[in-house]
């Protein structure tokens, strides 16, 4: 399916770049490199001369062979039967060459022609939406194809030609992808319909206009909705080292976030740990519906001992597919995992064609690409009018966990919500460890309102006071690190109760307990209450005599740890009527201290 527009020779090979004689190369075109036809994409042109990154394996490849122009930027393969597909970083169906080749490697030169991303033999239930006459603009809704029971395959009118008035409409039945299911009449002419289009991956699907983000994008992690909210199509950045739990994190967030489609990109990930995850993800149920996530997904693996560049494709593959199913009117999460091997990618291909290094060997422009996937997240009118969103939540592996190296410091531009995960956490057994003192968000006035309406009116209040008790729990650590607790005034170890209260039974969260996660933002917002009454009602009783221990000793206040586990987020009011319990339980202490 795809036509050579003209024929070049290799002359040098370096690793995974390519340097070949091709008159006429455009920047990112996608070509096909030597005898094998390996994919490659463009990305320096210097006269006659191209300079190209090869997605695939190049030993062997010697100067003298052919490199083949398809006139075509690298491009997602987009229509019924992406869904639920596990595809690599050129989208090549993963399944598809196992079943051919049945072996656990991808084969060198396996083309689009030999395994192409969609089914073009498959019969698909097409139900149109318009109707002979009607005025279609691009982006509008022609008919829908009931893919899976979780999500209905909007056929849209692609933003590739200009707006006319519909000529014919495939009455409902049974087609091909290359079937025509609708002409439409414009002024470039008569324009023939199919149910699927390329998209280039590197170019941003068109909308109306970006809007600013209101509603949180509800994740059932407390820690972050509570804490470092995110809004629908915000951006989000998740940093740790080894073993602090991104995996976990993740897996939760594909789980559990409220959207209607999710797009996975594992990115040089450890071959096994990528397959470890593959397999979890594969193995998950919407906890709505209990029907299989892969009904609502679609997965872009790249493992780390597949070629370098082919890293810097799978991020912009899993973008582009994300903002088509945005633009159908559906909430979509995109997780790349990480971004720091796509950078890596990045600096061996620069390095290798002779670009000028910046800071630790990366290229100069390494901060623009991380804007330019950044911002490919929002919540936007769509074309047709309607809204969607795209919510960017990408992992980071700095070096040994230091957040100050170049990928990590130049996401933290870009992103408005920032998750950092702390070693030291993960090892204690604090899970999500989210670091509370060096995490932020900057979407807490946007939801605001949202949260103000659906759960409580003092909800900033609330998050604010929390916040403020475990920064001052963390400077009152070092004075007890160093002169003991008795240093500490009774207001001040009450502080300390009540930050460990927080820590343990509201922060700290079990990703496999059916009544921990997910927790509903009603659960959190009375957990969070109850630990500030605690907070608030303590230190009025302290003031009047009564002593920080025994306020913590109290059956009712020692049992706040444990409610998390206790209530399932369908029986949050239970929490409501344990407010009047604990505040009567720490007046009848005043009361008791008085005598």
């Amino acid at each position: 399916m795809m036509s050579s527009q003209g024929t070049g020779r290799i002359l040098v090979v370096n690793g995974p770049v390519i340097k070949a004689e091709l008159p006429g190369a455009k920047l990112y075109e996608l070509v096909f490199v030597g005898e094998l036809g390996l994919f490659g994409e463009v990305v320096r042109v210097q006269g006659d001369d191209a300079f190209i990154q090869v997605y695939e394996d190049t030993t062997g490849i010697k100067p003298g062979e052919p490199v083949v122009r398809t006139g075509e930027m690298l491009s997602a393969w987009l229509g019924p039967g992406i869904i639920g597909q596990v595809y690599d970083g050129v989208q090549r169906p993963l399944k598809v060459i196992f079943d051919q080749t049945n072996k656990p490697f991808i084969a060198r030169g396996i083309n689009y022609d030999k395994a192409p991303p969609l089914d073009f033999n498959r019969k698909w239930r097409w139900i149109p939406r318009v109707k002979v006459g009607d005025k279609v603009n691009v982006g509008e809704v022609l008919g829908v194809v009931p893919e899976t029971q979780l999500i209905e395959h909007r056929i849209l009118y692609p933003p590739l030609y200009k707006p006319g008035v519909v000529k014919y409409i495939a009455p409902e039945g049974d087609y091909t992808l290359n079937d025509d299911v609708a002409e439409v009449e414009t002024n470039d002419g008569l324009i023939k319909v199919k149910m699927w289009h390329k998209w280039p991956v590197r170019r941003p699907r068109p909308f109306q206009e970006k809007l600013p983000p209101s509603d949180p994008l509800i994740t059932g992690i407390r820690v972050i909705d509570t804490v470092f909210p995110i809004a629908k199509g915000g951006a989000a950045s998740i940093p740790g080292p080894f073993g602090s739990g991104k995996t976990v994190t993740i897996r939760s967030l594909m789980l559990y976030a409220m959207t209607q489609y999710s797009v996975p990109v594992l990115c040089g990930e450890r071959g096994n740990e990528a397959a470890d995850a593959l397999q979890g993800l594969l193995k998950l149920s919407d906890p709505a519906t209990g029907r299989p996530l892969l009904e609502r997904e679609t997965i872009i693996v790249n493992t780390s001992n597949m070629p370098v560049a082919a890293r810097e494709a799978s991020i912009y593959m899993g973008a582009t597919i994300a903002e088509y199913f945005r633009d159908q009117g559906y909430d979509v999460l995109l997780m790349a995992d990480s971004t720091s091997r796509w950078a890596e990618a990045m600096r061996e291909v620069a390095l290798r064609i002779g670009e000028m290094p910046s800071e630790e060997g990366f290229p100069a422009y390494l901060p623009t690409r991380l804007a330019e996937f950044y911002e490919r997240a929002g919540k936007v009118k769509l074309l047709n009018g309607g809204l969607g969103s795209l919510t960017i939540a990408a992992s980071v592996s700095p070096p040994g966990g230091d957040f100050t190296e170049p990928v990590t410091s130049h996401t933290l531009r870009f992103i408005g919500a920032f998750w950092p995960l702390d070693a030291r956490l993960a090892y204690s057994r604090h899970y999500p460890a989210i670091n509370w003192l060096q995490g932020f968000s900057r979407y807490v006035d946007s939801v605001a309102s949202w949260y103000g309406k659906a759960v409580g009116e003092d909800w900033v209040e609330l998050r604010r006071i929390a916040i403020e008790v475990l920064t001052r729990e963390a400077e009152l650590a070092e004075i007890v690190r160093i002169l003991g607790s008795e240093a500490l005034s009774e207001q001040e170890k009450h502080v300390l109760n009540v930050a460990s209260m927080i820590r343990e039974g509201f922060l700290k969260q079990d990703a496999f307990n059916p009544v921990d996660t997910p927790s509903a933002p009603e659960k959190q917002y009375w957990l969070l209450r109850l630990m500030i009454t605690y907070y608030r009602v303590g230190s009025e009783a302290i003031n009047s005599g009564v002593p920080a221990n025994a306020i913590r000793e109290l059956d009712s206040v020692r049992r706040l740890i444990r409610l998390k586990m206790e209530v399932k987020s369908s029986d949050y009011k239970v929490l409501a009527d344990y407010e009047k319990k604990l505040i009567d339980d720490i007046r009848g202490l005043v009361a008791k201290f008085s005598k």
